[in-house]
């Protein structure tokens, strides 16, 4: 799928947010952070941990500048966009680190945050200038907006074709049946009834939410804005769902012919905006990727989020950063996969789950590479929930289960530590993409109920390889 196509006034709202950016870096230089990732995959958290261990100096001996010596501090700043949402990084933390430990909510709107960092240059001429600083503006917004960028290259026809073959598939779950159901008993050549769109709109977001369940894991399913219509809901830009194709052309005013007239209004006033003001103006990009709840789910979310994977990042704007043409037009250089959660699996299955990444994302990434961005791989857990131990010649994990996890037939209250063998992941890769699924007891847990404080007095917040993620992020601004 070729990169999500502009217009000529795409291009020059492109070229003036670009330009408005490098106007405010004219003296500090500024570095853009996509945090991208599908539902649940761990954004909110990643960016908490990030912003915390930057402004604490956390224990991050992986981090090159950190380690060094030479990273001096950083201190949040105001946002150069006042238009967009602030990201709710004191709020964020206070769940992870305040009496009653929990996870944060998820992302339910685009927000950003700048960071000043300041550190001494390896440079030359170090010596004589002092300090540098660099602005750091990372952008969060929801996954499930992710799944509309390939909805660009798509035509109602091409799309509804695509939705209607993967709801007729053994695995779909029941309300896809429903929904067929539903579009059985509707004549598209018909004038519209905005009660029958309405019915099908309705049927086809609930589709999309039962495929989202743990159950089928299921990534590849857009318009995300259904599951997250915010001040869009009701509106007809949201009330549309596919359509068999016609056999002939039909007038204007027909079931067909103004779903198909909604679905294009939704590219140009929710996609595509969303594409020009926010993707296409990104330095780096890290795609956190929830692997291990697709393996627990089974085959059929594993083969469906390599392929969201791979449709998504084919959006992108990649290659290497020209600095003379980066004031208008802006490219992705650096690009990291991460598979997160790793604190759900036993430190002998980390390698093994970086392996599996590499296979989910190996188109995706070689796409990257050819167009000239840098892209690498890792197994992270932005804030470690689970320590290890051994008991009977077993590695396990050790953690308190969210209340009502259950496993086993046992329910956990929430307050309950225990013990856990999660399984062994495969050692060969491609194991992981066979008919047989992977038995892995994959259950969620809380933060950390204790943490360590330093000599300040703040948090510290455990991880997995999160030092390594910061270092190919940022690591080669900040020398």
């Amino acid at each position: 799928m070729p990169q999500a196509p502009t217009t000529i006034t795409d291009e020059i709202g492109i070229a003036l947010g670009n330009l408005a950016d490098a106007a405010t870096g004219t003296l500090t230089p500024t570095l853009r952070l996509g945090v991208t990732g599908l539902s649940r995959a761990g954004k909110t958290i990643f960016i908490t941990a990030l912003v915390h261990n930057l402004l604490t100096g956390g224990r991050l001996p992986g981090f090159a500048p950190l380690a060094d010596g030479r990273f001096i501090g950083a201190r949040l700043a105001e946002s150069p966009d006042a238009s967009i949402p602030r990201f709710a990084y004191e709020q964020h933390l206070d769940a992870l680190t305040g009496k009653t430990p929990h996870w944060p909510e998820s992302t339910r709107r685009i927000s950003q945050l700048r960071l000043v960092l300041k550190f001494q240059s390896q440079q030359w001429w170090a010596g004589w200038a002092g300090p540098s600083t660099l602005n750091l503006d990372i952008v969060d917004y929801p996954g499930e907006w992710l799944l509309d960028l390939p909805l660009l290259s798509l035509s109602f026809a091409e799309w509804s074709a695509e939705a209607l073959a993967r709801a007729g598939e053994p695995t779909a779950p029941a309300e896809a049946r429903t929904y067929l159901d539903l579009l059985a008993t509707l004549d598209a050549s018909k004038e519209i009834s905005e009660p029958d769109a309405e019915k099908l709109a309705a049927a086809f977001t609930a589709y999309l939410r039962a495929s989202r369940a743990d159950t089928h894991a299921l990534s590849t399913l857009p318009p995300g804005r259904f599951l997250m219509p915010g001040d869009l809901e009701g509106t007809p830009a949201l009330t549309f769902a596919p359509l068999p194709a016609p056999a002939s052309a039909l007038r204007r005013g027909s079931l067909y012919a103004t779903l198909e007239h909604r679905f294009e209004a939704y590219k140009d006033i929710v996609v595509r905006p969303f594409f020009r003001d926010h993707f296409a103006r990104l330095d780096r990009q890290i795609v956190l990727v929830d692997t291990l709840r697709a393996l627990n789910a089974g085959p059929a979310a594993v083969a469906d989020i390599e392929t969201a994977l791979t449709e998504i990042l084919a959006c992108f704007r990649q290659g290497d950063a020209n600095p003379f043409l980066r004031l208008i037009s802006r490219r992705i250089d650096r690009i990291l996969f991460a598979a997160t959660k790793a604190d759900h699996v036993h430190s002998t299955s980390h390698d093994r789950l970086e392996a599996i990444l590499n296979r989910l994302v190996a188109r995706a990434a070689r796409r990257a590479k050819f167009a000239g961005a840098e892209t690498s791989s890792v197994a992270l857990a932005a804030v470690r929930a689970t320590r290890e131990g051994r008991i009977k010649d077993l590695d396990v994990i050790i953690g308190t289960p969210e209340a009502d996890e259950e496993l086993g037939g046992q329910v956990y209250d929430g307050k309950t530590e225990i013990a856990l063998f999660p399984g062994d992941l495969p050692a060969q890769p491609e194991a992981a993409f066979g008919d047989t699924p992977i038995d892995l007891n994959f259950m969620r847990f809380l933060p950390p109920q204790k943490l360590e404080r330093n000599a300040e007095g703040a948090a510290v917040l455990p991880h997995i390889r999160f030092d390594r993620a910061l270092d190919f992020l940022i690591g080669d601004w900040l020398r």
